[in-house]
């Protein structure tokens, strides 16, 4: 059984485990309290606070692993981000330059969220990976989610969390594949079958009383053969909403838990390819019960036990600076410039 001990100023750390803030980790945890553009549930900033502190009671075994996490290796639950930028691109340079210092290579980053309008600054971060080489067109992002957030803009805004798919491919991302979309618009819809970089699987196929199993195989099968780098993103609304109540946007008809516990483990495996980042992200707090939030933090966990696996099968390598924590200041942010 795990035990709670918190940081400096209350912060919870990840699984209530006690933490070492001299040892060098090998997986590190940002919580990301960014809500700027919601555009329906509020409660978002809250939320990772409230996934750490549900965390506590998450079980620590893995069954990939055969023993408890950490698995003798080390995690490290970083202060939360905060800004007081005047606009919103000022903002997302913000959480780039929170996240960059932890995307070299030496250290797998988990993020936790905060809406999805994070996406694009991490992906931005992520640039620094040895994996990368400073190209995000290297890159696969495995995004599931109930909303495709490939809009052009929402009211106007381009960065809006329902747009963090559409920015991240302007970024240059190489492929997308998208996993329990069943809410999207017509202009959404048009950009899947004309974008060749973005794979879809339907909420609507992949969950069919007739054939759903056959979709899901064949979703299984795309995972596992997805060569190099890696970005997992999981927004909680991806989930039915009979499991994930309080997120901003939640949907009915979609993922079990069961389903996305099998599509982490898919990413993972796949003998090709390395998951260099991920991010779980719509969480809410659930005032009168946890559900939300826990659920939240079992996702979080098992992304955390599929990179310990990994890691023992030879599906992550360290670059060659294994000194974590900040090297490269963000000198010139991406978004501030943004055209």
């Amino acid at each position: 059984m795990s035990f709670r001990l918190v940081m400096e100023g209350d912060v919870p750390t990840m699984l209530g485990l006690d933490e070492d803030p001299w040892a060098a980790p090998d997986m590190v945890v940002l919580p990301l309290p960014y809500e700027l553009t919601t555009s329906y549930g509020q409660g978002t900033a809250d939320g990772p606070m409230a996934c750490l502190e549900a965390s506590a009671q998450v079980e620590l075994h893995d069954v990939l692993l055969n023993e408890d996490l950490p698995a003798g290796l080390t995690i490290r639950t970083e202060r939360p981000w905060s800004s007081d930028a005047g606009s919103l691109l000022e903002q997302l340079d913000a959480i780039e330059g929170y996240v960059r210092p932890w995307a070299s290579g030496d250290v797998f980053p988990l993020v936790l969220g905060g809406e999805h309008g994070i996406l694009p600054p991490v992906l931005a971060a992520m640039r620094e990976h040895a994996t990368l080489e400073g190209d995000l067109g290297r890159l696969t992002v495995v995004q599931l989610d109930a909303h495709a957030d490939l809009r052009s803009d929402l009211d106007g805004e381009r960065w809006s969390h329902a747009c963090a798919a559409s920015r991240a491919l302007d970024l240059g991302v190489g492929r997308l594949i998208q996993i329990g979309i069943r809410a999207h618009s017509l202009e959404e819809e048009e950009r899947i079958r004309s974008d060749d970089r973005i794979d879809t699987f339907y909420a609507r196929d992949v969950l069919s009383p007739c054939g759903g199993a056959a979709h899901w195989a064949r979703l299984v099968e795309a995972l596992r053969a997805i060569q190099g780098p890696v970005h997992l993103t999981i927004d909680i609304d991806g989930l039915d909403g009979t499991l994930v109540p309080a997120t901003g946007t939640p949907v009915p008809g979609g993922l079990t838990y069961w389903h996305a516990y099998e599509a982490i483990e898919a990413v993972f495996a796949a003998p090709a390819a390395t998951v260099i980042s991920a991010d779980v992200n719509e969480i809410c707090r659930q005032e009168g019960s946890p559900l939300t939030q826990f659920t939240a933090a079992m996702l979080a966990t098992k992304v955390l036990g599929a990179h310990v696996h990994a890691r023992r099968e030879g599906r992550w390598a360290a670059s060659a600076d294994s000194t974590p924590g900040p090297r490269k200041p963000l000198v010139c942010g991406t978004f501030s410039g943004f055209r």
